[in-house]
């Protein structure tokens, strides 16, 4: 999951957010968020669905499948 982590971070701030307003975002708690980067914890599918939403990016980028 080391490609996910990476990605999900490298979004994360390319989009200018922080860790606190994806978590809000999602609905969940910063420190719910915080493990989903640091990889103790991977997102729900539901999560996962979100968070590419949120980014404007597909599913599979964030699982480093595709380029975009």
């Amino acid at each position: 999951m080391k490609v996910f982590q990476k990605k999900l971070k490298e979004t994360r701030t390319l989009c200018g957010l922080t860790q606190r307003q994806v978590a809000e975002a999602l609905g969940i708690s910063q420190p719910s968020y915080i493990r989903y980067e640091n990889g103790s914890s991977e997102p729900t599918l539901e999560n996962l669905a979100k968070i590419a939403d949120l980014f404007d990016v597909s599913v599979d980028f964030l699982l480093g499948r595709k380029e975009y």
